[in-house]
């Protein structure tokens, strides 16, 4: 089954962090990841901060590969919006959810906004 990664998912991966990188490699590794480009646009300007623009462009290329990217089309920015409305929530955590939402697969992600939000979606807590 394929997993929508939130951002958080993937700096836990890049910060190698005890007990969620190893979770995330595998899935990628097993080519069930999936990821709206807005959270790796997340990923690639904290990766900028970090590391510098060249090394993070060069890191998400190569991260690119082991993804199922979804660019967001009408539908799915009207969904992100719905689900920012009622507060509490990023907008690009929204885009998360509403990706998940839209391929009825459980997100991956250590955010608690996204862990705590309300609604029918499945959460596997990385934390």
């Amino acid at each position: 089954m394929k997993a929508v990664l939130d951002a958080w998912a993937l700096i836990a991966f890049f910060d190698d962090s005890p007990g969620s990188a190893a979770r995330v490699e595998t899935l990628l590794e097993e080519g069930r990841g999936v990821i709206c480009s807005i959270n790796l646009g997340e990923v690639l300007y904290r990766q900028t901060r970090l590391a510098g623009a060249r090394a993070a462009r060069e890191r998400v290329a190569a991260l690119r590969d082991s993804l199922d990217v979804v660019d967001p089309d009408w539908q799915l920015v009207e969904a992100a919006a719905a689900i920012k409305a009622p507060g509490g929530l990023s907008y690009a955590d929204a885009f998360c959810v509403a990706t998940a939402t839209r391929l009825n697969a459980p997100i991956w992600t250590g955010d608690p906004e996204i862990i705590e939000l309300p609604g029918d979606h499945e959460v596997e807590d990385l934390r």
